[in-house]
């Protein structure tokens, strides 16, 4: 598995596999953390961008609930230096770069009661919040609940049956959703990101167009595979390094954990907290929502929708005070039937 919640609160050992060799660590995912970092280091090895990530990645288990929450809010606190070329530039040394797309307004997306159903089932029940510029939104729900309908309605490819949903003026959307169907099988890896050219334009800078595909984990003969010869982890990687070279100031990622491995997931969230727009992601992940969301949006057992500001630990924190004991219960989603 590459959930890291779940290898964190269940796992006793850790096998890992590294260049051909199974290593066993006794312990959870974070002592392997830890233990992994010591290993590298007494390697002496050159810091590669994996390495600083997973670095970044450790402290921040080491700071604590606390800490945790004070980086989450202090992100929205940063926007304005998240918005400057000099921190653009920074980020560029990162495995994964997602460029910044166009200045954002103080108005992003705005649901104002929205409804809407499919067949006699209502999914989205009189919704209402606004979106802080500066804010990484994560969705949670069971399947079917209508994650990626909202995500519809904000593409404009569905519309509310009731309600009304206000994109702002500067946004531009850039959406990374489960399907991987649009690639083009005939071309290789560096030729669908790159159309042949040596240098490409991502956001506001030309970078060489090798590398940028090499921070998707496509290193070396990886680059020349035929699209339709990849399995459905480096579609997905494939299909991410295309929508981020768009260089908009909001993304809608729909499962973008989905097939990932550990390192591409860990450089996809410090590029994520690096980046100077706005985000929403519909994700299972719970250690992924934990470091990268300043909200939760949560749809509820009983058919609810709940916007919560904080990372997925508080947000449950908070259920569980809400709910009590009944929080903890499994529970089949409720939805109400659409008035005839």
């Amino acid at each position: 598995t590459h959930d890291r919640y779940f290898l964190d609160n269940v796992a006793g050992w850790i096998l890992e596999l590294d260049r051909g060799q199974g290593i066993p660590y006794e312990g959870n995912y974070s002592g392997w953390l830890e233990a992994k970092s010591n290993r590298l280091a007494q390697e002496s090895k050159q810091q590669s961008a994996h390495e600083k990530a997973m670095k970044e990645e450790l402290e921040w288990v080491r700071k604590g609930a606390k800490a945790r929450q004070a980086k989450s809010k202090a992100r929205l606190q940063r926007f304005e230096e998240l918005q400057s070329q000099e921190f653009q530039k920074r980020s560029e040394t990162n495995e994964i770069y997602i460029p910044a797309g166009p200045r954002l307004g103080d108005k992003v997306i705005d649901f104002h009661n929205v409804t809407k159903g499919y067949g006699d089932r209502v999914l989205i029940d009189d919704l209402s919040f606004s979106m802080p510029k500066g804010a990484i939104v994560g969705v949670i729900g069971g399947n079917g609940a209508g994650k990626s309908t909202l995500f519809r309605m904000i593409m404009g490819k569905e519309q509310p049956d009731s309600g009304s949903i206000e994109i702002g003026d500067t946004v531009q959307v850039a959406c990374v959703d489960q399907s991987r169907d649009d690639l083009d099988g005939s071309k290789s890896v560096w030729e669908a990101v790159s159309d042949g050219a040596d240098m490409i334009r991502i956001g506001n800078y030309e970078v060489p167009s090798r590398t940028y595909v090499g921070r998707f984990n496509f290193k070396g003969g990886d680059q020349q595979k035929f699209v339709k010869d990849l399995s459905g982890g480096e579609r997905g990687r494939l299909h991410l390094a295309l929508t981020l070279k768009e260089g908009a100031n909001v993304l809608l990622l729909d499962e973008p954990s989905n097939d990932l491995d550990v390192e591409t997931l860990r450089s996809l969230e410090e590029a994520l907290l690096d980046f100077p727009g706005a985000a929403i992601v519909i994700s299972h992940d719970r250690w992924f929502l934990d470091r990268v969301a300043t909200h939760i949006l949560s749809y509820e057992d009983d058919g609810s929708i709940v916007f919560f500001e904080g990372n997925y630990t508080e947000y449950e924190a908070d259920r569980k005070k809400r709910l009590g004991d009944a929080a903890s219960q499994p529970h089949r989603v409720k939805y109400k039937k659409l008035a005839q």
